[in-house]
């Protein structure tokens, strides 16, 4: 049976990107590696998509054949309509892609850097936009900063600036704000949500589910090389509807309490299904003498979610949207 998560996509000439039966594997010292198993989904024209999945699930050679820096074992992938492999350079103009590594050449200055990356996609006279990406990720009192005297998160804001210098249609963000500040990624979703407003599609791979669940209309989530979840986030919320209680203790649970949990630390977060059973659980708790600290009430997260399709088996009919 399939997903309960996962809607069926129908793969159409018009979408923004279209991954079609994709698969990839690896040959290594034991033996051969699936990463990829008949993937197939479509991210619509100005989407803002997001794509989810535990380390080794097969999001970065995903976004590595999309990119055309690697070759599908099977299936094809296409942006804007055009094939990453037979009509790559075409395909390479519409994406903007910021990868997770912090690559620059430490010989340029800021404006240089995106003045070259300019001309890589035949682009001149582009310093109004060049200013505006400066302004927009505020980097313009570094603008004449040679690269290797920046900060690591000074080095992010200008490759994301590196990936939108020649207008891409289609911007690809793979965990854009890994190990950054606060400031930098509220400066960071302002502007990319203003060109998602703008028509811009994006696809953004994180491990923040809170920024997933705030940013993305519709995600996929991968596991062991499978999408075994494709559907809006508002639906995937409502499918979880269960009540959260969330609190800090320092003692030990009740070995009575039976509803699912989770510990964090110092962190517990308990699942309900209605009133009464969160009534119940309380009173378990004030039995056993446990103090809570910091108590909430709340809907379950995009995190739970998440957790739950994870923990999961997959099936062995969850061949990520496999078109007949």
């Amino acid at each position: 049976m399939p997903h309960p998560h996962l809607s069926l996509p129908t793969v159409t000439a018009s979408a923004a990107v279209s991954f079609h039966r994709l698969s990839k594997s690896f040959v290594g010292p034991r033996g051969t590696v699936q990463a990829l198993s008949e993937v197939s989904f479509d991210i619509e024209q100005g989407e803002f998509f997001g794509l989810l999945g535990p380390n080794g699930a097969g999001k970065t050679t995903l976004i590595s054949l999309l990119a055309g820096l690697a070759s599908a074992s099977s299936g094809s992938v296409t942006v804007m309509g055009h094939d990453v492999v037979h009509d790559f350079a075409a395909a390479r103009r519409a994406l903007g892609i910021v990868p997770q590594e912090l690559v620059f050449d430490p010989f340029f200055s800021v404006r240089e850097s995106l003045k070259i990356q300019s001309g890589y996609f035949g682009v001149r006279h582009n310093d109004a936009w060049i200013d505006e990406l400066l302004h927009s990720l505020g980097l313009t009192d570094k603008a004449d900063t040679n690269m290797r005297q920046l900060s690591g998160g000074m080095k992010r804001r200008v490759m994301v600036a590196q990936a939108l210098v020649h207008r891409p249609p289609v911007i690809v963000l793979d965990e854009p704000t890994a190990g950054v500040d606060v400031a930098l990624r509220q400066t960071l979703w302002q502007f990319i949500a203003k060109l998602n407003r703008e028509g811009h599609t994006v696809l953004l791979t994180t491990h923040y589910l809170e920024e997933a669940e705030a940013l993305c209309g519709r995600i996929a989530m991968l596991k062991q090389g499978q999408v075994v979840a494709l559907e809006t986030t508002s639906r995937l919320l409502a499918g979880r509807a269960a009540t959260m209680l969330r609190f800090k203790t320092d003692q030990a649970l009740p070995a009575a309490l039976s509803a699912p949990l989770r510990i964090t630390g110092r962190m517990v977060q308990i699942t309900a299904h209605d009133a009464a059973e969160v009534e119940a659980i309380l009173a378990q708790l004030r039995q056993a003498g446990v103090v809570v600290e910091d108590l909430e009430i709340g809907r379950a997260a995009l995190e739970d979610v998440f957790l739950d399709i994870m923990q999961a088996a997959p099936a062995a009919t969850d061949h990520a949207g496999t078109q007949p």
